[in-house]
């Protein structure tokens, strides 16, 4: 199947992957290194696993080394960065060995948030209090999203140093109500400020820029002048929404904007099970190629006994124009 525009058309790439995903394994991040490697982190046994571009199986590692798998990003240096439930953020060699630590294992920032429902959340609070995301820049400098728990972005030096805090909970300009997603991109922070059903744009000081409306967006890509946006949608996820679809749409989607926020392409469907569609996309990268990777979290949008065999964990897009 082909989806996107005159401008930007992909191909479904079925079953890519499949020998290692079923829809009970959730895929909740995915990133690409400088050799088009796949990472995967994955709330399994071994929750990072590496494939090839062609979906050949490599090698995994992280056994025993996280406590709830969330955001996974792979540095300019190739080395590997992830988000953990344990309120930490991560830094591993290619091959696993644990480089640098942010944050502290087991104790959450005083945010006010209770039993882990951002709507509980006090006050902005310092790292971490459940991070979701995590981006390095070319410089090094690491930036976070912290947001089951908290309602901020913090930025550090690349020595792991705190520069910069900013955000609170709410629903106004710079506030957050689930910040589930980061990007920089040319001295532009996108945020995907989930349960506030948009893209937040800030430099890289934490100024406001200004928003782009997405049906509850879970991440932000930056490729080719393009911003790639997975879209949870209103048909999962019931516990913690909090708004309603502004467009009428609750199907879950992936929206490419240009730069200035302009929709390019878009596609989705309430058949989210079906080749190409979505039912609880939650992380998404592109590979130097202008592929697409979309990680999903399936088995945390319904009940068990309701996951449809024939859903997907993760999919790629093959560019083709």
């Amino acid at each position: 199947m082909i989806f996107g525009c005159e401008l930007l058309k992909y191909r479904v790439v079925e079953g890519w992957g499949k020998h290692f995903y079923s829809p009970f394994v959730e895929v909740t991040g995915v990133a690409v290194d400088s050799k088009n490697n796949v990472y995967t982190f994955i709330r399994g046994v071994d929750p990072l696993l590496i494939f090839d571009e062609e979906g050949n199986f490599i090698t995994c590692w992280g056994r025993g080394l996280f406590n709830w798998p969330h955001g996974l990003y792979v540095a300019p240096d190739d080395t590997i960065f992830c988000t953990d439930g344990d309120h930490t953020v991560k830094r591993f060699t290619q091959d696993g060995r644990l480089l640098m630590v942010l944050g502290k294992k087991g104790c959450p920032s005083d945010s006010g948030c209770v039993n882990k429902d951002y709507r509980t959340i006090k006050r902005g609070a310092e790292p971490f209090n459940l991070p979701t995301d995590v981006f390095v820049d070319k410089d090094g400098t690491i930036y976070v999203s912290d947001g089951y728990g908290n309602a901020r972005v913090h930025k550090f030096s690349k020595e792991g140093e705190l520069i910069i805090s900013w955000g609170a909970p709410g629903r106004g300009p710079g506030q957050f109500n689930l910040p589930h997603g980061i990007y920089v991109h040319e001295g532009i922070v996108y945020v995907a400020d989930r349960e506030n059903c948009r893209i937040q744009l800030f430099d890289t000081e934490g100024k406001y820029l200004g928003e782009w409306y997405a049906n509850r967006p879970t991440d932000v890509y930056v490729h080719d002048k393009y911003v790639y946006v997975t879209e949870l949608g209103y048909n999962v996820g019931h516990s913690l929404i909090s708004t309603k679809p502004k467009d009428g749409v609750k199907a879950a989607r992936l929206t490419v904007f240009d730069l200035n926020g302009e929709i390019v392409a878009r596609w989705g469907s309430d058949e989210g099970c079906r080749p190409g569609y979505f039912r609880a996309p939650h992380a998404l990268c592109l590979d130097h190629k202008g592929n697409i990777y979309v990680g999903e979290v399936v088995i945390s949008s319904a009940e068990f006994k309701n996951v449809p065999n024939e859903c997907h964990a993760i999919q790629k897009f093959e560019r083709i124009k």
